[in-house]
């Protein structure tokens, strides 16, 4: 089968990968600060698409934010992408029959998770990713929740106080649990830590450390309960940088979880990714294997 080229974009990093067939492991090309600008975004593409064997007969793109089709509505944290359309930016780095597609970062990895990893066999998950935001994706009766316009279950502007004002580019979950939040509760204990430091000494056993811990807990196990609450998953993820503080998270969200759900819900296992942060490049290949309707799962 002819080789696809996969690119997983994040606020802050560019992961790049191709495989020659579907379910084939990553074949990774590099890993980069993320590009400064649309322009730079396609020239390093481009380069990484003269690595493959043949011109490429797919691309797959996760992208950090709000993507309709290959065209990129609202991406927070590289703003330069607002409004511009991958197909087009990206075509200089394959050729006539070359196919383009993109989708939200957590979207594509609960495409990998359910294809071939921690959802496998399921038709209902939802997958939470933390990073330098928070993602998040749902997987309903076999497709992945994508909405009007591909923005379904955007968990991070989930909101359990009524009194926030709300912010302009964050929404409430992120700004308590994302991992600039995490940073930001590590930075008060002594001597101070950032976020994994912070998960860390909470694996320790340190006190203060799960003490600092509980806003962030709180917060999102809020969140996770109305979530579960309305789509009944099969199991829960943790994907991100948050996956490997599953250990220290699971028995704590289950503590905000069992006291916001009727009797017939509490038992949803909760359970890390198994892609960890291959997850992004692992679902972009995917999609570009599969094609334009990479959503729909095939039974």
């Amino acid at each position: 089968m002819a080789a696809v080229l996969g690119i997983d974009l994040g606020g802050t990093r560019l992961r790049a990968a191709w495989s020659q067939a579907p379910g084939e492991q990553p074949r990774p090309l590099g890993e980069e600060p993320a590009p400064r600008s649309a322009g730079d975004l396609g020239a390093r593409v481009a380069a990484y698409a003269r690595q493959l064997p043949d011109v490429p007969a797919g691309i797959g793109v996760t992208i950090p934010g709000l993507v309709d089709g290959t065209v990129c509505r609202w991406v927070p944290n590289l703003p330069y992408l607002d409004g511009v359309d991958l197909a087009a930016l990206l075509a200089p780095a394959g050729g006539p029959q070359t196919q383009v597609v993109a989708g939200n970062d957590a979207q594509l990895a609960l495409l990998a998770e359910t294809t071939n990893g921690a959802a496998s066999g399921t038709r209902d998950a939802i997958l939470v990713a933390v990073g330098t935001g928070i993602g998040s994706a749902v997987l309903s009766q076999g497709r992945i929740a994508r909405g009007a316009h591909g923005g379904a279950c955007s968990f991070g502007w989930a909101c359990a106080d009524l009194a926030d004002p709300g912010d302009e580019r964050l929404g409430w979950l992120e700004r308590q649990a994302s991992g600039s939040a995490l940073d930001a509760l590590g930075a008060t204990l002594d001597p101070p830590r950032d976020g994994p430091g912070l998960i860390a000494a909470a694996r320790a056993g340190e006190q203060a450390a799960l003490t600092a811990l509980e806003p962030a807990v709180a917060a999102l196990g809020a969140t996770l309960a109305g979530a579960v609450a309305l789509l009944d998953p099969e199991v829960v993820l943790l994907a991100g940088g948050v996956a490997a503080a599953t250990d220290v998270l699971e028995p704590l969200l289950r503590e905000q979880l069992a006291p916001r759900l009727p009797r017939h819900l509490r038992d949803v296992p909760v359970r890390a990714g198994a892609f960890g942060p291959r997850a992004g490049i692992a679902g972009a290949l995917i999609a570009a294997h599969s094609g334009p309707t990479w959503w729909e799962l095939r039974p």
